[in-house]
């Protein structure tokens, strides 16, 4: 399936990028399309993320913490 905005709808993830991870919220390793999500630095190794096209909070990209090593996690 496909992960949407809350806010509007906008699609942001498909569950074929989302795997296991010990923190409590789902994890994903890309974003459905390029603009999907709207990112700025919010400190070392973490990403602000909003969608894309309404600015709704997401959460972080946490960088270099995907199950693969060089990914991200969403």
């Amino acid at each position: 399936g496909i992960y949407v905005c809350a806010k509007c709808g906008h699609e942001l993830f498909s569950s074929r990028a989302k795997y296991e991870h010990s923190s409590p919220w789902p994890a994903f390793t890309e974003t459905v399309h390029e603009d999907s999500v709207s990112k700025r630095k919010e400190r070392p190794g973490a990403l602000k993320v909003s969608c894309g096209k309404c600015g709704n909070g997401l959460g972080h990209e946490f960088l270099n913490d995907g199950p693969k090593r060089g990914q991200s996690r969403f």
